[in-house]
């Protein structure tokens, strides 16, 4: 309706008046009235709509994912317009590539680490393998500290012995702990007849108590027997053991010193060009690099030698006397020394049921 109206009024004469006024004509009035009323609507709309858009910012704000940026002057086409989001997913493409490829990176930082370890690996292997078949077949030289490969040796038969005194040992506790065993039953058994046989009362309880006293005095001697069987044990198995661990350590020490010292030697005998005596100052770092390991482990063998003849000379003085005096005296029947013994060298019998669970315990 308003086109109408203004195309009407562009189309239409305006008349002079004498004066220079427009006259005034019926229509004037409904077309200034039209004017007013579609501006009027016009005023209300728009300020309703400004109202309600800007209460609509205010509360959501603006949606950047919707925002395009121009990338020519004003009034540029649509092909200079690029979406925010499309900004922000090749961002986000970019990033999950960086980090997939650092990710890859790592990973093959971390295989050829181990390559090269285990590449380090077979050739050490490959070197003492070839050392030991050359000196089993006599064609190898190997390097050797007589005095301190008797002392292994002489270590070695000890500790053999040792553990057959430790088996022998065990074996004697185990019949002995029967024997107490049979020697209270047998006990219990005569005092039980000496109750029901009254014309042999006297003679079975002599025995009884006869029996009950030896019982007593073999649980005594049974717990000097098994000091001595756990302290021998502990010698053999843990500090001799431990020697021999630093011994063995030693050796592997000694096959790979030989082991590089041969393929120096062999390297030394070959030409003397770029290559090779690029290899040779190599095949020269390790094998200083072997020298001073085999050297460290052979002052250390040497030096728990010492300290193992010291310590085992001690402990076997201690157990060996008490193993004695111990025995002597269970067979003398005399039952004060026994205890005396025991309490020589601080060794507290376990009470009777002491093994036993408690009620407690049992539930």
């Amino acid at each position: 309706m308003t086109d109408s109206i203004m195309s009407k009024a562009a189309t239409m004469e305006i008349p002079i008046n004498s004066n220079g006024d427009t006259g005034t004509l019926p229509e004037d009035d409904s077309l200034e009235q039209a004017a007013k009323l579609q501006w009027s609507l016009d005023e209300k709309v728009g300020s309703s709509r400004g109202t309600r858009d800007l209460q609509q910012v205010m509360v959501s704000g603006p949606n950047l994912n919707e925002t395009s940026i121009v990338s020519g002057g004003y009034g540029g086409t649509a092909e200079g317009i690029i979406p925010t989001s499309s900004i922000k997913g090749s961002n986000m493409h970019h990033s999950s590539s960086n980090s997939s490829m650092m990710s890859e990176e790592t990973t093959r930082g971390v295989a050829v680490e181990k390559l090269e370890t285990m590449k380090k690996w077979g050739l050490n292997t490959y070197k003492c393998t070839k050392q030991m078949i050359s000196e089993r077949f006599g064609r190898g030289s190997r390097t050797v500290d007589l005095e301190l490969e008797a002392q292994i040796e002489v270590l070695r038969d000890t500790k053999r012995k040792y553990e057959n005194v430790l088996r022998l040992a065990r074996a004697l506790t185990n019949h002995f702990y029967n024997m107490v065993q049979t020697q209270h039953a047998l006990g219990d058994t005569f005092a039980d007849l000496s109750q029901k046989s009254p014309e042999l009362r006297d003679e079975f309880g002599y025995n009884a108590e006869t029996q009950k006293l030896l019982c007593k005095n073999g649980e005594t001697l049974l717990g000097a027997i098994n000091f001595f069987v756990s302290s021998i044990n502990t010698l053999v198995n843990k500090t001799m053991e431990d020697t021999l661990m630093t011994i063995k350590m030693y050796e592997n020490a000694r096959l790979e010193f030989d082991a590089y010292r041969s393929d120096l030697e062999e390297l030394s005998l070959g030409p003397r060009d770029a290559v090779a005596m690029a290899r040779i100052d190599a095949a020269q770092q390790q094998y200083q690099i072997q020298k001073d390991k085999y050297e460290r482990l052979r002052s250390d063998v040497t030096i728990k030698l010492k300290f193992l003849e010291e310590n085992k000379v001690k402990v076997m003085h201690k157990q060996l006397l008490l193993f004695h005096n111990a025995i002597s005296a269970y067979f003398a029947g005399n039952q004060q020394q026994l205890e005396q013994t025991l309490k020589q060298f601080n060794i507290k019998l376990r009470p009777p049921g002491a093994d036993k669970p408690s009620w407690l315990e049992e539930q």
